[in-house]
């Protein structure tokens, strides 16, 4: 037995690999799973007991031999070049990596940004996970709004004061709280209402909001702003129309609609063939939000506006369907490699 390994040392230390080909000859006969040093340890059974250990010792280090001259092998051949090719093929064709894309939502809402920044808006931030004072008391919303009830808003079950922020506003009110007037802020983000999926609306969805605050803001000033949004991020022919409405933190309110970009006021399912599509609120604060926010209402007066970030991107890029943007479908997404 002895002889054996004496006879594989020999046989290992006298190898030379000149190819990768004779590299992985070596490999699979003393390094491989199935490599003759390991039958060598299977035929310890037949091994005397007085002369395993000697036996043993032996092996382990014929196993650590083959393991060094394996390493010895691969540096010899990189050295002389026969590792690696030297010259790669030419003719072989050419790898094409794959570039992702940014989805239609975050190019929708960069490109929000962009507009806003050019007339002096910044962008403001806060978390998704509100109390009440933020989300609803501080914009006026009295105790027993619709609003506050379980099927508009996802309240936390062990605490009702904290609930999944319903709109971006009560960024708006953090802002008001520890920045003083002019203020010209976006707040951008994600919100959450206890609606039934369809392909017009959805559970979880995307907001941007505005908040314009300073001395002798007007109505007049809302209007101007809304236009040159609709004009910058649709088109110069792009129309747009308030309607009267009501929310508890503007007075006056009114929704924003422009003309179906899809259909081009044709109509179609998007703008329920009317030609008109909602794409937001908007209104002048009302002061009571202001006097929340420790600013002096009689002072200083504001506007604010809201749109969701899908509407807007359904009409933007012609899309039918809301749900297609968190189904994460691969062919839809693809449409947007340009972005």
């Amino acid at each position: 037995m002895n002889e054996k390994v004496k006879q594989l040392s020999q046989e290992i230390e006298s190898f030379v690999a000149t190819s990768q080909e004779q590299l992985e000859e070596y490999r699979l006969k003393f390094i491989g799973r199935k490599n003759v040093i390991a039958d060598l340890f299977a035929e310890m059974r037949n091994v005397p007991n007085e002369e395993k250990k000697a036996f043993g010792q032996a092996v382990n280090d014929l196993k650590t031999q083959a393991k060094e001259k394996f390493q010895r092998l691969i540096d010899a051949l990189n050295d002389s070049g026969g590792g690696v090719e030297e010259y790669p093929d030419l003719t072989l064709p050419p790898i094409t990596g794959e570039f992702g894309s940014i989805h239609p939502l975050s190019a929708t809402r960069n490109r929000f940004i962009q507009i806003f920044e050019r007339i002096g808006f910044n962008v403001s931030t806060g978390p998704e996970i509100e109390d009440d004072w933020h989300n609803f008391t501080a914009l006026n919303f009295p105790e027993n709004h619709p609003a506050r009830e379980m099927q508009d808003t996802f309240f936390i079950e062990k605490n009702p004061d904290i609930a999944l922020r319903t709109h971006t506003s009560s960024v708006q009110i953090r802002v008001m709280e520890t920045e003083k007037p002019p203020i010209r802020t976006l707040s951008p983000g994600r919100v959450f209402r206890n609606e039934a999926i369809s392909a017009r609306a959805h559970c979880v969805f995307h907001q941007m909001e505005g908040l314009y605050v300073d001395k002798g803001v007007s109505f007049a000033d809302l209007k101007q702003t809304l236009y040159h949004f609709a004009k910058e991020m649709f088109s110069k022919e792009t129309q747009i129309r308030f309607r009267p409405s009501f929310f508890p933190f503007t007075e006056p309110s009114a929704e924003i609609d422009i003309s179906c970009q899809i259909c081009h006021g044709d109509g179609c399912n998007i703008c329920k063939h009317t030609g008109w599509v909602e794409i937001g609120g908007s209104g002048m604060v009302d002061p009571n939000v202001l006097e929340n926010c420790g600013i002096d209402s009689k002072v200083y007066s504001g506007f604010a506006f809201g749109m969701g970030i899908e509407r807007i991107t359904m009409l933007r890029y012609g899309i039918k369907d809301l749900r297609l943007f968190t189904e994460n479908d691969i062919r839809f997404l693809r449409q947007f490699n340009a972005l």
